[in-house]
């Protein structure tokens, strides 16, 4: 699946996700620069982020780890992920993201989440799909509101241990997911995730989101307690 995004300067580009791989490494070491996990704590250590890389190859039908790729030139643009989360009796799959610098402010991020959003809900295991990216990082915030997630409220989650980070929880119902399509039948996504910053939603696997603190957690929010969390917890994108 291949969707269309278009920057506020009006150049367009194609997104789409494919899965992670033993190869992304390098990529997961780009993620985790400073400018990329200031929402999150900073940057992991080495060991840290090999078992990070681990997490991401075996999720094994509990979720799946992407990188995005920009088409025609096949640029790798950053990370995207789905994993299942368990906070306090609460059970769903968690998104968290990461774009990398020079690709932000083109509306990447949120073409990759809506792909990711047809992922999980293809999987049929859980019927929403949530994000918790900080309250701090307006751009992540931005990229759940135009991929169509709801704002729940905001929650308290220690992340990395011995940090607590206030996180908005976004939840979006997986059975109505749905974009606006393009004349050629694809998902259109208009506009930079937001012009304020590097978009992430959820957890280190991604900037965007920290719900778990073992999970593949990227920089947007509290990723899971045991999922992979991306980097979408503190997340950066765009």
């Amino acid at each position: 699946m291949t969707l269309i995004t278009e920057s506020d300067h009006g150049g367009v580009s194609a997104v789409r996700i494919e899965p992670w791989t033993t190869a992304d490494l390098p990529l997961l070491r780009r993620l985790n620069a400073p400018e990329m996990t200031g929402h999150l704590g900073g940057p992991e250590t080495e060991e840290q982020l090999l078992a990070r890389h681990a997490r991401y190859l075996g999720l094994d039908g509990t979720g799946q780890m992407f990188r995005i790729v920009l088409e025609p030139e096949g640029a790798v643009a950053g990370s995207i992920g789905f994993w299942e989360f368990d906070h306090q009796g609460a059970q769903g799959y968690e998104t968290g993201w990461g774009v990398l610098p020079e690709f932000q402010g083109r509306g990447i991020a949120v073409a990759a989440a809506r792909q990711v959003i047809e992922a999980a809900g293809a999987e049929g295991r859980h019927p929403s799909l949530h994000a918790f990216p900080s309250v701090e990082h307006a751009a992540s915030n931005a990229v759940c509101r135009k991929a169509g997630f709801t704002l729940i409220g905001e929650r308290a989650f220690e992340y990395p241990k011995g940090r607590m980070m206030r996180s908005n929880e976004w939840r979006l119902a997986l059975k109505a997911a749905a974009g606006p399509v393009s004349s050629t039948g694809r998902v259109l996504a208009t506009g930079s995730a937001s012009s304020t910053g590097p978009a992430s939603s959820t957890g280190r696997g991604s900037s965007s989101s920290p719900a778990s603190s073992g999970g593949p957690a990227s920089s947007g929010g509290p990723a899971s307690l045991s999922g992979p969390a991306s980097s979408s917890r503190g997340g950066e994108g765009g």
